[in-house]
């Protein structure tokens, strides 16, 4: 009977030792190829995470990534620029002046083209008519509701689907070590919110965009957030770094982004003391996905592009680097 005993808690010792090594040996990553790219980045969590020289702490921890082509795809026109061409359908009824207006003439067409003459004036003006003079619960249920319904034009999915697996396990991965992650995007704060916590496990809260001014009013005696067409703050550029140290009060340790919109906060982020994680998505994969950068009206990706090698920022080729760029790929 003591033999037994001893035998069992040998056995019990064994496995226990045995745990730490089998965790490790599980993929985080499944859906990044080995290579150059997927080392780098257990690298750096790994060396963070280990006590020693270049141990971090759990508070300090933060990274931050950008939303449109670094989450989800931005091609052929941002997520949110076809929430506003759907808008402006719908809504057209009601405005019979769109019908001979800019940009709205162009959408009501189906004339793409003369919808990106319009340039970021026409763009907002856009967002002014579909994203204000209604409450912010208002909102966030449209939002909601057109995400339900709306499919992407290539993929003929939901967009809720057409987001990047890799990153997703990339996230997965760092929130696993302790990471607090954060969207830093040009896009509209409330237009993403409503989402993330479904698509990337990343709550509301931690969400910094673009916003409109509100302003608190009430509607007989029930206190509203009314959405007003306004600009308030523009989180793209330099815009990038401001946002983060208004809003998380933390130099992030690791930070990834596709474009030149990004540019900023990578050169911001990786040039704190101590380790820093620049990453760049490339978009080289014009079979499941697209492949653009300097010349691509969205996303366009050139002077990142130049200094990566230079500023030890990490080009990740999406062809060569991902083995699924959607979980509905086959395996």
């Amino acid at each position: 009977m003591i033999r037994l005993a001893r035998l069992a808690g040998l056995f019990a010792a064994i496995l226990i030792a045995a745990v730490p090594t089998l965790a490790l040996s599980q993929d985080a990553l499944p859906s990044w190829r080995e290579g150059r790219a997927k080392a780098a980045i257990v690298a750096f969590v790994q060396k963070v995470t280990t006590e020693g020289t270049s141990f971090v702490p759990v508070a300090d921890r933060i990274a931050v990534f950008d939303n449109d082509g670094t989450l989800w795809s931005e091609q052929p026109y941002y997520f949110q620029l076809g929430f506003m061409i759907d808008r402006v359908k719908v809504l057209a009824p009601e405005h019979p002046e769109w019908k001979e207006k800019e940009p709205f003439k162009s959408i009501l067409e189906g004339n793409l083209a003369g919808l990106a003459s319009a340039g970021e004036k026409g763009i907002v003006e856009l967002g002014m008519a579909t994203h204000a003079e209604m409450t912010t619960d208002e909102f966030s249920k449209i939002v909601t509701d057109w995400f339900a319904t709306a499919r992407h034009p290539k993929f003929k999915r939901p967009y809720n689907e057409i987001t990047f697996l890799p990153m997703r396990e990339l996230l997965d991965y760092l929130r696993d070590n302790g990471f607090k992650t954060y969207i830093v995007s040009g896009g509209g704060v409330e237009f993403m919110r409503p989402m993330t916590q479904k698509m990337y496990g990343i709550p509301p809260e931690q969400v910094i965009g673009s916003s409109i001014e509100t302003k608190y009013l009430l509607e007989g005696d029930t206190p509203v957030l009314t959405r007003e067409p306004k600009i308030d703050f523009i989180d793209d550029g330099a815009g990038k770094p401001v946002g983060i140290n208004k809003f998380i009060g933390h130099r992030p340790i690791f930070v990834a982004g596709n474009s030149d919109g990004d540019y900023e906060m990578l050169r911001w982020a990786t040039a704190g003391d101590g380790p820093r994680f620049g990453m760049i998505v490339h978009h080289t994969d014009a079979d499941r996905e697209y492949a653009y950068d300097r010349d691509s009206h969205f996303g366009k990706l050139d002077k990142a592009l130049t200094e990566a090698g230079t500023r030890n920022w990490l080009l990740v080729d999406m062809k060569a680097d991902w083995g699924r760029i959607y979980s509905f790929e086959d395996r």
